[in-house]
């Protein structure tokens, strides 16, 4: 039997930090797996598109924030998960955006994937975050919080 090859689809995601060093994670459901995740707004790269752009789109998209917020400072970020029945292995640009106070979040344009997964967000210190019910995408990502607001 033959195993699928993981899929390697370009990807970005944001670390939004506010004012109170807090950073924004979405909260997901996998339909497939019934895994429940939490992890910063992002999504793929459409043809055409540059990984900031992409970033920036996406952070609009899936949170309403203004994507003119996403700084070109980023790390690159290994992973390697599952989601909606794909093994995904790939490297992402993980890019900081920096708020006043905290803004309120909400869906902007969700398609309709995201509309059935969404379980909501929030704003986490890192330590919060190792208190989260539910997995942390990447399982580093207070490590990958630290790298990237070094950078600004």
């Amino acid at each position: 039997m033959n195993t699928p090859q993981p899929n390697d689809r370009p990807a970005a995601r944001v670390i939004c930090v506010d004012s109170f060093g807090r950073v924004l994670l979405m909260h997901w459901r996998d339909t497939v797996s019934g895994r429940s995740v939490w992890e910063p707004p992002g999504g793929g790269i459409d043809p055409g598109e540059t990984p900031l752009d992409a970033a920036r789109r996406e952070l609009t998209e899936e949170t309403g924030l203004p994507g003119a917020a996403v700084m070109d400072r980023w790390v690159p970020v290994r992973r390697d998960f599952h989601w909606l029945g794909v093994h995904y292995v790939k490297t992402e640009r993980f890019y900081l955006a920096r708020f006043e106070d905290t803004p309120t979040v909400g869906p902007g344009s969700f398609s309709v994937e995201e509309h059935t997964t969404h379980l909501g967000s929030g704003w986490f210190s890192t330590e919060e975050m190792a208190d989260l019910p539910d997995h942390l995408e990447p399982p580093d990502l207070p490590e990958v919080v630290s790298r990237v607001t070094r950078l600004g």
